[in-house]
């Protein structure tokens, strides 16, 4: 496995570039390939231009729409539903972000629902927004249906990930964005790339067994939850699991559970579906709605310090603050480029030429 290193610029001119290609208004591209590049700069590798391949082969099967008429489709005060019109998630989620923060900063709080979308990207870019507001930010989506809830062998739930984030002063945000899975099927197919086993607990065989085949879920295994078994809490993997999908899904009219929509372009949808699309939830809640915001900065300074100086089982190890290895990578990927392994390359550079770009290298 080789890697090639990118300048951000150039990946996000190459992603935007085919965006437009597929028919989004310069401002939707923009934002479509903001979303992936953050993921990428903050080492979520899974989850950036990676996934463009796959966006693109929804779009050709008609299952994305690059001009969505977003909506406000049920609203109060503090929450609303939207309709995502079959867009990209990617604008979506912003979109209906943006309407929680406007809430938030009239009510104190705003809470908005989504259906009727697609594959929104990384949990986390979502959540940010409203720290940048001195907001907490909630964000979670439910996903294809690729994990077997507790004792089951089919699969019922997506990764379906969340996302709380919280300003800080001194520091950076505390970030916690994770699937609720045990890993993240992007993690399967970078693995699938690199031709790599995967560790135990991440999937189980089509008969429930254990497995590190990154290909499992070809031959009919599942994804495990967050634990990966019971005796190891997978149960509240799948609570939290279960959490998602319904706030994201059951609360907006999106498709719940296994009629979740897949997102390979190969799987065809449910002939016989429950809701609308792919659903997501949003939260933003004012920090001075609680207490002075400088005051809960300058204590969570304080918690975070605290933490970083924790005794350690490894006195060459330290605890690792929720958001900090991400930080990390967004500041070095920001100065030294963004490495993709050659499998993505070679897929990127294929896309290209079907769409008739300029490519990466």
């Amino acid at each position: 496995m080789t890697f090639l290193t990118f300048p951000e610029k150039n990946l996000r001119s190459f992603t935007e570039r085919v965006f437009l290609k597929m028919g989004c208004s310069d401002g939707d591209a923009r934002l479509a390939a903001d979303v992936l590049l953050r993921s990428d700069l903050r080492g979520i590798d899974s989850h950036g231009v990676a996934r463009l391949s796959g966006y693109v082969r929804l779009w050709q099967k008609e299952r994305i729409n690059p001009t969505p008429d977003i909506k406000i489709v049920h609203e109060t005060a503090t929450t609303a539903t939207v309709d995502g019109d079959r867009g990209l998630g990617l604008v979506v989620a912003p979109y209906a972000m943006k309407i929680a923060i406007e809430k938030a900063h009239t009510y104190g709080s705003g809470w908005v629902a989504v259906k009727n979308s697609n594959h929104f990207g990384i949990a986390g870019y979502h959540a940010l927004m409203a720290v940048e507001q001195d907001m907490i930010g909630i964000s979670m989506t439910n996903a294809s249906p690729l994990v077997a809830p507790t004792y089951a062998s089919e699969r019922l739930l997506g990764t379906n990930p969340m996302c709380y984030a919280f300003p800080a002063g001194a520091f950076p945000p505390v970030v916690v964005d994770m699937a609720t899975a045990a890993a993240a099927n992007g993690k399967l197919e970078i693995a699938q790339r690199a031709d790599q086993s995967i560790p135990e607990g991440w999937v189980q065989d089509k008969d429930g067994k254990t497995s590190t085949s990154p290909n499992q879920l070809k031959e009919g295994g599942s994804l495990l939850p967050l634990g990966s078994d019971k005796d190891h809490g997978s149960h509240k993997g799948y609570g939290l699991s279960a959490t998602v999908d319904i706030l994201s899904a059951v609360l907006s009219g999106a498709n719940y559970g296994p009629w979740v929509p897949p997102f390979v372009a190969f799987l065809e949808p449910s002939s016989d579906p429950v809701g609308e699309g792919i659903g997501h939830f949003f939260g933003a809640m004012r920090v001075d709605g609680f207490r002075p915001a400088q005051e809960f900065k300058d204590h969570l300074d304080n918690w975070i310090t605290r933490f970083k100086n924790a005794k350690t089982i490894d006195p060459e190890k330290q605890v690792i603050i929720p958001g900090e290895p991400e930080y990390i990578f967004e500041g070095e990927r920001k100065k030294n480029g963004i490495p993709l392994i050659d499998a993505v390359v070679n897929d990127l550079n294929e896309l290209a030429k079907k769409l008739g770009i300029e490519p990466l290298a």
